[in-house]
């Protein structure tokens, strides 16, 4: 039987023209990520299935790939529930896995404590668009920092590095979980039913107004809250500047929302506002939930029109390294889109700005051995000088050899008869 030569579905072969362009942007992020002073890490790609298994990762905990035991560790015939063949799982995300770390190597970490981590994570999900199995993440996170600063630099930050991949007019939505609490509670849902109220919410892009409320009253929610609740959404629709929207919210809700967690909201949207770089626009959205149940403050999503969904996205997770340690940090984090973000370069035709000047020598394959040295020697002092030279054999058809170099961006040829 032959081997496959296909890659695992919902997994993918990156090709030149690809790795070119992701490992510009990976540089891009870094450059940008570490001029607002966050440092590089990195953790394993397995962890422990308990750590990934906590109820903090929403749907995503239904997607880990598990790992079974191994050894004489691993008894199939005796086994009689999935914790006892399994022990790791691949990671989902990068959050769970720097909760790990930071909790583990705090004593050697400054306070507060800024991460940048690019990885590979795996979900075992439904392949689609800009949707794999194995996907690259890029998550920046302060940890230490109870104030809003630490939204204020993530939102500049990620902002920033968009703009100079030469994203234009897209737009960072943002919200509060809270808000979203004390909007349920005004409209007379109970406390334990919020998290499955929000998730049928989160539909609200894809289902609108009527699907939600529909969806609502079958799963047996009060039909007089059900409006009242959607109908704070009826009347924010025009109201997506942050102040305008929150102050609508503070006048409605009354002792329901507390005048702080509003104004936190509106100094980020101040501050981001008044000294932005990138083009783009800070959006108030009440029906943004993030999936995730570990967030507990301000959540915020890229949405850059060309895609028509999110593009990355992150919030205040400031109880989960408290999993951990039995003690709370403040904790805050953002995470681009990357394989979304390469998608729509791809898409676009993207070329690497002052990438250097592609050479290629071609060498006629009775050129002689002894005079191969100076053939070298010339390209050395060549890539000296900047260029990108490849040196390879000349083809017996190589108007087609130079097709091939040419799609692969070399503008010059130099070639080498044996006179």
């Amino acid at each position: 039987m032959a081997l496959s030569k296909k890659p695992v579905n919902g997994m993918k072969d990156i090709l030149p023209r690809e790795m070119e362009i992701r490992d510009y942007v990976t540089g891009v992020i870094k450059d940008t990520y570490r001029k607002f002073g966050f440092t590089p890490i990195e953790t394993p790609c397995m962890e422990n299935i308990a750590n990934l298994s906590n109820k903090q990762g929403g749907e995503n905990e239904k997607l880990i790939f598990k790992v079974l035991k191994r050894g004489e560790k691993l008894h199939l015939d005796t086994a009689k529930e999935e914790m006892d063949v399994v022990d790791f799982g691949m990671r989902y995300d990068l959050t769970v896995p720097l909760c790990r770390f930071y909790s583990n190597n705090v004593n050697d970490l400054p306070s507060p404590f800024k991460a940048l981590q690019i990885g590979s994570v795996w979900r075992a999900d439904r392949p689609q668009r800009g949707r794999y199995r194995q996907f690259t993440q890029c998550d920046i996170d302060i940890l230490g920092e109870p104030s809003n600063m630490a939204e204020i630099e993530l939102i500049l930050a990620t902002t920033t590095t968009l703009g100079r991949l030469g994203f234009k007019k897209f737009e960072i939505r943002i919200n509060e979980r809270r808000i979203l609490k004390a909007m349920a509670a005004y409209a007379g849902f109970e406390a334990d039913q919020f998290d499955s109220i929000f998730i049928t919410l989160d539909k609200m892009d894809k289902i609108g107004l009527e699907g939600v409320s529909a969806e609502l009253i079958e799963d047996g929610y009060n039909k007089e809250s059900v409006e009242k609740y959607l109908g704070l959404f009826g009347a924010l629709e025009d109201k997506k500047d942050v102040q305008v929207g929150v102050d609508y919210l503070l006048d409605t809700l009354g002792e329901f929302l507390d005048e702080d967690i509003a104004n936190n909201l509106k100094e980020i949207a101040a501050a981001v506002n008044a000294t932005k770089e990138a083009d783009f626009e800070l959006v108030f959205d009440p029906t943004l939930v993030r999936g995730m149940s570990y967030y507990t403050g301000t959540i915020f999503e890229i949405a850059i029109p060309e895609f028509g969904g999110s593009c990355g996205g992150g919030g205040r997770y400031d109880e989960m390294i408290g999993k951990f340690t039995g003690q709370n940090v403040p904790a805050c984090g953002f995470s681009i889109g990357f394989e979304r973000i390469i998608l729509l370069l791809m898409e676009q035709g993207y070329e690497i700005p002052e990438s250097p000047k592609r050479v290629a020598y071609l060498v006629e394959k009775k050129y002689p051995a002894d005079k191969l040295a100076e053939v070298m020697q010339q390209a050395k002092e060549a890539r000296a000088n900047g260029q990108q030279v490849l040196v390879v054999r000349m083809n017996k058809n190589k108007k087609f050899q130079k097709e091939q170099l040419s799609n692969q961006g070399y503008t010059e040829f130099v070639e080498f008869f044996n006179d």
